[in-house]
Parts: C-alpha cells; structure tokens; sequence
C-alpha cells in the first residue's frame, strides 16, 4: 500500500469537497479548484474526510494512487491558506514593478520585460528587488514563478539573476581562480 495515499485528508471548517464520478470539486474562503480523478482511483468523502483508494494493484494505478492524494490535499490547503512564492532580483540595476496587472523588470536588457500573470495569480512587489507570487492552485503558482524565473537565470559567476528566496547558488571562480597555470 501506498504510505502517502492510504493517509485521509481532514475537511477544515469552511471547505466544501463534492465528488461526482471522477471529478473532485473543493471550494474553500479562498475560491474553487477542480480535479478530473483517473477512472482506475476512486475518491469519496466520509466522516469529514477525503479518502483516496485504487481499484488494482498495477504499477501504474499505485504510482497514482499517492498522486492523487497529494494533488487532493494541495487543493484542500490552497483553497484555506493560499501559496505563495517569492523570487529576489540580484544585480546591479535589476528592479521590478508593477504597471496595472503587469509585472515590468529591468534585468540588464537593452528593453524592460514584461509579464502578464495568469488568471488565479496575483504579484505584489514588495520593495524593487521581491516578488510575490500567490494563489491558490500549487502547480500554477510554482509555474508562473519558474516562468518570471527564466527570464533571468542565476549566472554562476557573479551571482546575478532571479533566484527563489532563500536558493543557495553556488559560485564558480572563473579565471582567477586557476592557480600556477603558465605561470614560471
């Protein structure tokens, strides 16, 4: 058995979880996730819980039985808590900010980039070089964070870039750092 799916998911107060066929709904304070379940992964509600059970004991079927359970309980807390992501500009120069619903930053390009978030997304720029990215779907939030990411990768020489908070980027020594080479 799987460890992570045979784990119930408990229903915090205020969320609402309906089950029809294989379509799971979850609508919670902070809005409505939906999730089409695969036909061989049954998903009922009971005793104020969501639990997730496998038709068979195929490799595939037990590979998307704790799948399952995760993508579930990931729509549970997004829709009370929300995610959230935060992405720090370094380098000289780099800063963003907000223009509307735009995100425009300066990333050492001869033009400003901009980028418009997906509908369920909101940015807020805490100071010129943060950026928060919320919302209540987990796959959205981390892909629209990868997306504003690529924009601007870590260079390994000298640090600049977009990274994620707290990201350890480790720094390569570039020329210098080869020692005695032709040197007599």
């Amino acid at each position: 058995m799987s460890r992570v799916g045979i784990q119930p998911i408990p229903i915090p107060n205020g969320v609402a979880v309906n089950v029809r066929a294989s379509e799971v709904h979850v609508k919670g304070p902070k809005g409505e996730l939906r999730l089409e379940a695969v036909p061989s992964i049954r998903v009922t509600v009971e005793d104020g819980a969501v639990r997730v059970d496998r038709s068979s004991e195929s490799r595939e079927v037990r590979a998307l039985h704790g799948l399952t359970r995760a993508l579930v309980a990931n729509m549970v807390q997004g829709v009370t808590q929300g995610y959230r992501k935060t992405l720090e500009l370094h380098g000289t120069g780099y800063r963003a900010q907000l223009t509307g619903n735009k995100l425009v930053m300066q990333l050492g390009h001869s033009h400003p980039v901009e980028f418009t978030p997906p509908e369920g997304i909101s940015l807020e720029v805490e100071n010129p070089t943060t950026i928060h990215i919320d919302g209540i779907d987990k796959r959205l939030v981390g892909q629209v964070a990868a997306d504003i990411r690529a924009s601007r990768p870590v260079e390994v020489y000298l640090g600049k870039g977009i990274r994620y908070r707290g990201e350890y980027v480790r720094r390569k020594a570039g020329k210098a750092g080869k020692v005695g080479a032709g040197v007599v």
